[in-house]
């Protein structure tokens, strides 16, 4: 089931589009051009290949923002499934998730020609991709479950959401290094959970290094455990979901 409504979402995502799944990389290649064009030669940002940089930045973020936003009202959007007895609502969100995993791995191509046309060397540590992956899947549903709760009976968690997002991205090391922060607010970007994952990317696929293992396992722990949370809460009220239509 969760194979044929991913199926269905990337159908009537495209349909009748002339591009179709191509716009996944419109977006964040424009935005790759506008924002290396005012950092680095507006503000001339010195940081090494900071095109890849930002383009590693800019995708895994879009991946989880998209994904948190269309989980939000992923419930209200399909009364009619919501409305069939036995039918799992949980899919949902899933499949949000999944549908924007693989609009970022369909990235993953042109990151490597960047990579190579930017003669940065491809090594072992790309091996640690898949579990950076993982790690942020379950960051990305965890969060994804915890809003489409939420937005059935609160109805302003999508306004809410994209500001909260939009702010987030800019709290986020995207546009630029960590190492370019004050030492007095690091503290606050260490709670960040998508600054390891943005550096763990960029370790793995940019730096050739392993990515913060440390760090990274406990952000896959947390994340476990806020999903767990996460999917209680869920289970608990998706009884009541047909009643808030």
């Amino acid at each position: 089931m969760l194979r044929e409504l991913l199926v269905r979402d990337l159908k009537l995502r495209y349909k009748r589009s002339y591009l179709g799944i191509a716009w996944t990389l419109v977006n964040p290649l424009a935005q790759v051009v506008v924002y290396s064009f005012v950092f680095r030669v507006l503000f001339r940002v010195n940081t090494p290949n900071y095109t890849a940089n930002l383009f590693v930045g800019i995708t895994c973020w879009a991946w989880f923002q998209a994904s948190v936003l269309e989980s939000t009202v992923s419930i209200l959007s399909n009364r009619d499934l919501i409305r069939q007895p036995g039918f799992p609502a949980v899919l949902l969100p899933n499949v949000t998730v999944g549908s924007q995993l693989i609009h970022f791995i369909l990235t993953l191509p042109v990151l490597v020609g960047l990579i190579l046309v930017s003669k940065i060397p491809i090594t072992a540590a790309v091996l640690w991709l898949p579990f950076v992956i993982a790690v942020q899947y379950v960051l990305t549903l965890a969060f994804s479950l915890l809003a489409a709760t939420v937005h059935v009976n609160f109805r302003d968690t999508q306004y809410l959401l994209g500001v909260f997002l939009m702010l987030g991205f800019f709290l986020t090391p995207i546009l630029y290094d960590m190492q370019i922060v004050p030492p007095q607010f690091r503290a606050f970007y260490h709670l960040n959970p998508m600054t390891y994952v943005v550096d763990a990317y960029r370790a793995v696929l940019i730096r050739g290094a392993m990515p913060p293992i440390l760090a990274l396992t406990a952000v896959a722990t947390a994340s476990g455990l806020l999903l767990y949370l996460c999917y209680q809460l869920f289970r608990r009220t998706s009884a009541n979901f047909a009643e808030a239509f």
